[in-house]
């Protein structure tokens, strides 16, 4: 009987983030509290369905790019907003978008055309920081996780600085927002090595290739000669 890859849990799980996300964006012009807990719930479910892919033997191919897609889009349609909610600050938010869809997609694709199953698989013995973050489940929760709070906190702090917090007298999501910038910065410096990384395996993969070509080439001439 064949598999329906469709209805695999991980799989399920994924378009439930894709649901919440969407539910997320439909309030987030009037309802910021509605609609972060609908963007958060759906970055919550992220840290599940990989485990689970594992832990039920249903790794596929079709909820990696689910995966990979609704982390992205989520991320990319919150900048969006906060490119309305703080157009001065407009530069930055489109950098953010750009920069996270160019280096994981340089980085999908060149781990995919050297043969690897996985863009968190891929040979990375060359670059220790990218080797830690890709293979430390902690830090890569964290940076994500810290990621996402930064620019949630900061659409809900356009409409609220959140509870004040006594001893300090700031607003928690304020607090949270600060708390997490430099994680979040720190995220992008990453991303900056990981397109770094991925046009150096470009690099390599267009040698190998004109290395062959023009191996190929010399044998042709020298059969020529012969």
């Amino acid at each position: 009987m064949t598999e329906n890859i469709y209805l695999f849990v991980p799989n399920i799980i994924d378009y439930l983030r894709i649901l919440f996300a969407f539910i997320s964006f439909y309030y987030m012009p009037t309802e910021p509290s509605t609609a972060t807990a609908f963007y958060l719930l759906s970055g919550f479910l992220d840290a599940f369905d990989g485990h689970l892919a594992r832990m039920l033997n249903q790794c596929s191919k079709l909820g990696a790019m689910l995966d990979q897609l609704t982390d992205r889009i989520t991320t990319m349609c919150l900048c969006a907003t906060l490119c309305h909610l703080y157009p001065n600050y407009m530069l930055f938010f489109q950098f953010a978008m750009a920069l996270d869809i160019f280096s994981h997609w340089m980085h999908c694709q060149s781990a995919v055309q050297r043969g690897s199953t996985s863009h968190k698989k891929i040979d990375l013995s060359a670059n220790p920081i990218l080797r830690y973050y890709y293979h430390s489940q902690a830090v890569l929760f964290t940076m994500c996780a810290a990621n996402e709070l930064f620019f949630c906190m900061l659409y809900l702090n356009y409409f609220s600085t959140g509870p004040i917090i006594p001893i300090i007298g700031v607003g928690l999501w304020k607090l949270i927002w600060v708390m997490c910038f430099p994680l979040a910065v720190l995220k992008m410096l990453i991303s900056c090595i990981q397109l770094g990384a991925a046009c150096e395996n470009y690099a390599i993969m267009d040698r190998e290739d004109r290395s062959k070509q023009t191996t190929g080439q010399t044998i042709e001439q020298q059969k020529k000669l012969e």
